[in-house]
């Protein structure tokens, strides 16, 4: 069942843990992610479709080998969070361990390729508020501004999943998180395959346009 007894020895309590709430609980708030972005790319639509030749001319400035990396590194960090799901369930500790660290250091390497993606943007004067940024046209700034917000949401995402993982490989470093006890796990990992596959969504929208 959804609810796990355990017993305090010296107490004689006896302690509920609801897995079942904790997880429907993750999947209502991802709902709500969902929802966010989904009005986000719905905003997106809207103003590709009033401005075709703009957005594809923003487009055409991103670096596409940036993009592809950054969604390669991410497929493969989604990738290793499920392993050491999957490692936690044997009761494999190092593995799950070493699956976590992996999964933070891709997460870091896609931090540090968008750092130096948005550098080079920044450098050409494509950033709102510079000189060059102003004389953009309308519909060409547009894109740029939806750009920054979307990437930059997204990166506040990752940002907050390194922070999750990063607790729980503490907590499987400490044995609290173990073989009969990994939810908070298992719930982290799904906050993190909802940033791969927002990203998925976002790649080809912006890097893509035809």
């Amino acid at each position: 069942m959804g609810t796990t007894a355990t017993h305090n020895g010296i107490q004689g309590h006896v302690l509920h843990r609801d897995d079942e709430g904790s997880r429907l609980g993750m999947w209502l708030f991802l709902f709500t992610e969902v929802i966010l972005f989904g009005g986000l790319f719905a905003v997106y639509a809207v103003y590709r479709f009033l401005n075709p030749e703009a957005f594809h001319a923003g487009s055409g400035t991103l670096n596409l080998a940036f993009g592809a990396v950054n969604t390669v590194v991410l497929l493969t960090s989604s990738l290793s969070v499920a392993l050491a799901i999957s490692a936690i369930q044997m009761g494999r500790r190092k593995h799950t361990l070493l699956f976590l660290y992996l999964t933070l250091i891709l997460a870091l390497a896609f931090m540090v390729n968008k750092y130096f993606e948005w550098g080079a943007k920044i450098e050409h004067g494509l950033f709102p508020g510079t000189e060059h940024f102003f004389e953009l046209p309308q519909g060409e700034a547009m894109f740029f501004y939806l750009y920054y917000f979307m990437t930059g949401l997204h990166m506040f995402h990752v940002v907050v999943g390194m922070i999750l993982l990063s607790i729980m490989a503490v907590k499987v470093f400490r044995k609290k998180i173990t073989s009969g006890n990994y939810v908070f796990l298992e719930n982290s990992g799904l906050y993190w395959h909802l940033v791969d596959v927002i990203w998925i969504f976002l790649f080809p929208l912006l890097y893509l346009i035809k």
